[in-house]
């Protein structure tokens, strides 16, 4: 390569990768792959070192990205929060020990921890109280957000003991849980709001917003990862982080210290493989010197310290083609788009559909049919569509418009005002949804009708058997014999469970009958409290949020529900077949009052009874089942493989986490 084809080729570099910086740190709106921006950054600094000719002291690999809000006062960092070094493999891992024993001529620790993905925070303590908190802005320096990060409860105030140095700063990385992401984003879309694209983003986002009063009702955590002061107690980085988790800091319990690089690779594979178990999103492992004196010795460069480097697992995301857009219909009448995708696989799973979420989201992506699209996994579970590759668009290819009709009845579609999704009004007549209302119905965890399955249920109503939950307790026998894969046998059990189902409790058939936000948890605590169907119906407002766990959301749709005519004709067509609407009747009497005034929350799976059986034994001793942890929550009741979240809550509010064993041991 000549000069001047250097010299274009590097100016063209510089302007891609300050406009990524600008889109990471200042707009938290990434367009590239972590990846792909690595790739370049190496070119450019690969060029520049090649023809020093061109050196400029303002290229981005000079710095570390910005994410300066000028709205916030400036502060300046007394140690720059330099970023680090990326590396994707082994073997560079191994030219990075090579580097340091060329240096260090003698026997040294590495500490391996996760890479959290969030956005860097500095906070400075003095007399043990928080001073500052300052973001890492340019690396030199930031925006004090110090009102916005008083508000995160999981940061101390004031801080435990009293062996901690008079003056010292702290650093960490702002998350937010997976699962407080998720129940975010659900909570968004049901206001009509935008959700939002990662934790990363939501977390970066939150920090910058001006009313301290907002952030704190996001659900923003942090995990503390590097101490530095004049007193420290201890010379070494992983013996103080140690001692940070004494003074109350958060530090994750996976940090460890390795003799050489066989643990950290083996430290790396284990978190590959394990990852998804996390309740927060890392990205990759960070691989430190421990001793100071040695990370002193070794210094930094312009842009990375050379005694730390990141290895970043390779993205959960692959690029597919967009074959086409379908349209399903839910129960509620909610029209959800799905990428119909050439065949990928994502996480060892081939994926063929990914959500698409709604109309903004479409509009959003500006995607168009036979665009190259990335596709990552939710939370590594669900697929959905993040971006589209513009560059393999194929000039005058047709744009993803959503649709103006139901793709199940025709019915031209409705969207409210301050809502996301569009939705289809006809349910009385739409088929997707008649059919939706049905299935959820028969489930296991509410009615439990035995051999009604999908496709049952499509040939009841193709027959023009059933056009609602009711119709089912009008079915004869010899109506369901003659039907395709059925006969004698299936259509008698068929009928039997219907006839079992009269059976089932109030709880449960509230849960059946589809009141929207009203989930099993939900109808437990309704039954509980209004104790028949007419209670429920008639209770106002305040009665109905007066009720623990019943927010003015679930209080609102259940007042709409009986409103509207037809669900009450429903209402009184399954009293007519004898379903158990009132709670008295199928009570069962307290074996004590051993849990009386005690919640429990219960995760993970029991060695001597079921989930199911446990709930019961509570309810059967006075206690109370909740679906949440919260400060309210007497117990935790954790099985085998309990979920993080839960797990990480408890621990928050200090919530007494009890065995299988302990709890039957209460109740002896």
């Amino acid at each position: 390569m000549n000069q001047e084809v250097a010299r274009v080729r590097i100016e063209k570099l510089r302007k891609e990768l300050s406009n990524h910086n600008h889109q990471y740190y200042v707009l938290s709106q990434p367009l590239i792959s972590d990846l792909k921006y690595d790739l370049l950054m190496q070119q450019l600094m690969t060029l520049e070192k090649e023809f020093p000719v061109f050196f400029d002291p303002n290229s981005p690999s000079q710095r570390v990205g910005n994410d300066i809000n000028k709205v916030f006062v400036q502060v300046e960092h007394k140690t720059p929060m330099l970023s680090l070094g990326n590396t994707y493999s082994f073997e560079e891992l191994i030219a990075f020990d090579k580097r340091i024993r060329k240096e260090i001529d003698e026997q040294f620790e590495y500490v391996t921890e996760l890479k959290y993905d969030g956005t860097a925070i500095s906070l400075v303590y003095e007399h043990g109280r928080l001073i500052r908190a300052v973001t890492r802005g340019d690396g030199t320096r930031g925006d004090d957000v110090t009102d916005n990060v008083r508000t995160i409860k999981r940061i101390p105030l004031v801080l435990m003991g009293n062996d901690y140095p008079d003056l010292f700063e702290i650093r960490g990385e702002i998350i937010i849980p997976r699962p407080d992401f998720d129940r975010m984003n659900m909570e968004r879309e049901a206001k009509g709001e935008l959700p939002f694209a990662n934790p990363r983003n939501a977390s970066s986002g939150t920090l910058k917003m001006q009313n301290s009063a907002e952030v704190a009702k996001r659900p923003l955590d942090c995990l503390f990862y590097s101490i530095i002061g004049d007193n420290l107690p201890y010379s070494s980085h992983f013996e103080n982080l140690l001692a940070a988790k004494q003074w109350d800091f958060k530090v994750s319990e996976h940090i460890k210290k390795h003799k050489d690089l066989s643990g950290v690779f083996n430290y790396i594979e284990k978190w590959n493989m394990k990852r998804d178990n996390l309740p927060f999103d890392i990205d990759g492992v960070v691989i430190k010197i421990n001793s100071f004196s040695l990370q002193e010795k070794l210094g930094s460069i312009a842009k990375s310290p050379r005694w730390a480097i990141s290895y970043k697992f390779k993205p959960e995301q692959v690029e597919t083609r967009l074959l086409d857009v379908t349209y399903q219909v839910g129960r509620t009448g909610v029209i959800t788009p799905v990428a119909i995708l050439e065949p990928v696989v994502i996480a060892g799973t081939t994926v063929k559909r990914s959500s698409l979420h709604n109309a903004d989201q479409i509009e959003l992506l500006d995607i168009h049919y036979g665009d190259i699209v990335y596709v990552e996994k939710g939370g590594e579970i669900i697929p959905k569509v993040v971006g589209v590759d513009k560059s393999f668009r194929v000039p005058g290819s047709r744009p993803v418009q959503f649709i103006t009709n139901c793709p199940g009845c025709g019915t031209s579609l409705v969207r409210k005002e301050g809502e996301v999704n569009h939705y289809c009004p006809n349910e009385l007549n739409c088929p997707p949804q008649i059919k939706g209302k049905i299935e959820h119905f028969i489930s296991r965890k509410a009615m439990n009708i035995e051999g009604l399955g999908e496709e049952t249920i499509g040939l009841l109503f193709k027959n023009q058997l059933i056009r609602n939950v009711g119709d089912l307790y009008d079915l004869k026998k010899e109506q369901i014999v003659p039907m395709e894969r059925l006969g004698e046998k299936s259509a008698e059990n068929i009928i039997k469970s219907i006839e079992q189902s009269k059976e089932v409790p109030f709880s449960r058939v509230l849960f059946a009958i589809g009141i929207r936000f009203v989930g099993e948890t939900v109808a437990k605590t309704l039954a509980g409290r209004f104790r028949s169907i007419e209670q429920l119906k008639n209770a106002n407002f305040n009665e109905l949020t007066g009720v623990e766990e019943i927010g003015d959301k679930i209080a609102e749709s259940i007042i709409e529900f009986f409103l509207k005519d037809k669900n009450l004709f429903l209402i009184e067509r399954l009293k007519s077949y004898g379903l158990q609407l009132e709670a008295y009747q199928t009570q069962p009497e307290l074996k004590s009052g051993k849990l009386e005034r005690l919640s429990f929350v219960i995760t993970g799976t029991f060695g001597r009874h079921s989930r199911e059986e446990i709930k019961s034994l509570i309810e059967l001793h006075g206690g109370k089942n909740v679906a949440a942890v919260s400060s309210k929550t007497s117990y935790l009741l954790a099985g085998d493989k309990p979920g993080p979240a839960k797990l990480s809550k408890a621990g928050e509010l200090d919530i007494d986490i009890l065995s299988e064993e302990g709890f039957l041991r209460m109740i002896e």
